[in-house]
């Protein structure tokens, strides 16, 4: 378990501290509200009720019930953990919950990766144009550093949301292929239908 920060966590903060100019700050409150859960929650909403309009009713459920999950998974972690947020001079707005992992950082790669997943799989425009998928991970790349610059979370909070966001997406995409295919196997939902390009 990880309690107090580390010179590495101390070095990045001190460092994110000494960057600060008005310009930068404002730019980092814009980026880190887009991590905000009720932001992330109206994107899961809408992306879910989106596919499920559309007919993709395995990806609507991946973008919904492994955001949920993650969601579920971060809280349970920052329980269990408990580590104390940097000092209180250092942040630029009030906070007091735990600190580890950084929730806006792993929840924006849950979020974000999942749609890039559900993305992938549905649609035949971006199998054919993969680059676009970096924008998933490069969202919450940014969103993350700016916890780091806000002084609200260890630079180790936020490499570690960063990882158990990554290998939860990975977990739900394999999870929900094998169930896709177990039901379809067994007949208990049709074959997919050839989509056309997009």
């Amino acid at each position: 378990m990880i309690y107090a920060a580390n010179p590495v966590d101390d070095a990045v903060t001190d460092a994110a501290v000494d960057l600060r100019v008005p310009v930068l700050t404002d730019l980092a409150f814009v980026v880190t509200a887009i991590g905000n859960t009720v932001v992330l929650a109206l994107v899961v909403t809408i992306a879910a009720a989106g596919l499920a309009l559309r007919g993709q009713r395995d990806e609507a459920i991946l973008v919904a019930a492994g955001s949920i999950g993650g969601y579920v998974l971060m809280v349970g972690i920052k329980q269990l953990v408990a580590r104390s947020r940097p000092p209180l001079p250092d942040r630029l707005f009030a906070i007091d919950t735990y600190s580890f992992p950084s929730g806006h950082a792993m929840i924006s790669m849950v979020v974000f990766g999942l749609l890039a997943v559900a993305a992938h799989r549905s649609s035949s425009w971006v199998r054919a144009h993969p680059l676009v998928l970096l924008l998933a991970p490069a969202a919450s790349i940014a969103i993350g550093c700016t916890r780091v610059y806000l002084g609200v979370h260890w630079a180790s909070d936020v490499v570690a949301g960063w990882v158990l966001g990554a290998l939860w997406v990975m977990l739900c995409a394999w999870i929900s292929r094998r169930c896709a295919t177990r039901l379809r196997r067994h007949g208990r939902i049709p074959p997919r239908a050839a989509r056309p390009a997009r």
